[in-house]
């Protein structure tokens, strides 16, 4: 394994706020893994770019929105590792402003070649025929799914998961492709429930979440959503600062605001069993989200 991805320890503390039925809550810190490649994006990168890297390929493919945390991460990968970069990006307005987008200047800088598409072209990203159309335009390259999900992914996200978590009752997580949550399954023991709190509408979820894990003790918590992906409202906003403020933590609006919400809002109803433990993992995703909020 290339030295990048092998300090992959990260701390896990305690929130130290009082809370109902004698509840404790943990967060695993994985936003601290690398400044630039951090939380499941460094996990599922992993065990993509070492498999890029065997097959001698030149440079990797991937797809993703403007700000999406997967095309920041994997351009950084790509330049640290001297693998060339190809970002497809969903919507073809973004083409004439994109410098003006932080991300997407930061992973030109990081050395990654875009190409902008429609939305409508873009749901075609997993279609044979277009990713051959993407070969003859680029050659040959090593493709990783959007938001980087597949099952070098997972075997990824399963090592968010260490020996001593056994003693936690619950295992939370935020749900965008569901590549981090699977992995948290797999890795998970039989006595634990593995919460999972997705950041978009919809129950197509749980239908990827079962191509990559067998096992059923685990529920998507829906009502978390504030409206859809990257939507969110003031009531959030307070909660992200007043989060900050308790526990020096930052957290995002689009995933672990979210997450932290929906765990709050939960022990406050004695969702969790009586003096249980809960591991919050903090999975990163603040490139795209300055502190603002102090």
């Amino acid at each position: 394994m290339h030295d990048l991805f092998s300090n992959d320890i990260v701390p896990t503390e305690k929130v130290k706020l009082p809370f109902a039925n004698g509840v404790e809550l943990f967060i695993r810190r994985e936003d601290l893994l690398h400044p630039e490649i951090s939380g499941n994006k460094f996990r599922k990168l992993k065990y993509n770019m070492q498999a890029a890297l065997q097959a001698n390929v030149k440079q990797v493919l991937t797809f993703g929105g403007a700000y999406s945390n997967h095309i920041a991460a994997t351009a950084a990968a790509g330049r640290l590792l001297g693998i060339e970069t190809i970002g497809v990006i969903r919507g073809e307005e973004v083409a004439g402003v994109y410098r003006e987008n932080p991300t997407l200047k930061k992973a030109e800088a990081d050395g990654m070649r875009f190409k902008f598409i429609t939305r409508t072209a873009y749901r075609n990203k997993e279609d044979l025929a277009f990713l051959a159309e993407l070969k003859r335009e680029f050659g040959d390259f090593y493709l990783v799914p959007e938001g980087g999900t597949n099952e070098e992914a997972v075997r990824g996200t399963e090592e968010i998961i260490q020996h001593q978590d056994v003693q936690y009752d619950y295992i939370c997580c935020a749900v965008g492709t569901g590549g981090t949550i699977a992995g948290l399954i797999n890795r998970s023991w039989d006595h634990q429930q593995v919460y999972g709190f997705p950041a978009l509408k919809g129950d197509f979820l749980a239908d990827e979440i079962k191509k990559y894990t067998q096992k059923e003790n685990w529920t998507l918590q829906l009502a978390y959503h504030f409206g859809g992906y990257a939507k969110y409202n003031a009531e959030l906003l307070q909660f992200i600062a007043d989060f900050k403020q308790n526990t020096g933590i930052l957290l995002d609006p689009i995933y672990t605001g979210k997450l932290l919400f929906g765990i709050f809002d939960l022990i406050e109803q004695n969702k969790f069993a009586q003096n249980s433990k809960i591991l919050a993992i903090h999975t990163g995703g603040l490139q795209g989200w300055n502190e603002k909020i102090k």
